[in-house]
């Protein structure tokens, strides 16, 4: 984390990282997904000096994730997916797209 971040950004960084790593994201994956997080969120906040326009006037993390979770809408990445098929050891996963990972984890 930057220096001189809020304890809530410290809070916010360690749950998203948390939360990769439960879906399946290596290590370092989670770091950086945590990262960009939390240095787009400081942005559209004003907490950071410099801000590029995507992270500034582009749809908040929050929104994205609410829209992914919620009922009809696309559900898992295929990031997500292919991790997910990974970590079962689902054979011809490397040449499967979203809808035949979904299918091959169960998922439709």
């Amino acid at each position: 984390m930057p220096r001189g971040s809020s304890p809530k950004r410290e809070r916010q960084y360690e749950h998203i990282k948390d939360s990769a790593k439960d879906r399946g994201e290596s290590e370092k994956r989670a770091k950086e997904i945590a990262a960009r997080t939390v240095n787009k969120e400081r942005a559209r906040s004003g907490e950071s000096k410099s801000a590029s326009r995507s992270s500034t006037q582009d749809m908040s993390s929050g929104k994205r994730g609410g829209q992914r979770s919620g009922k009809g809408s696309q559900g898992q990445t295929y990031d997500q997916l292919y991790a997910e098929a990974q970590r079962r050891n689902i054979e011809g996963r490397s040449s499967m797209n979203k809808d035949q990972l979904k299918r091959a984890l169960g998922g439709g």
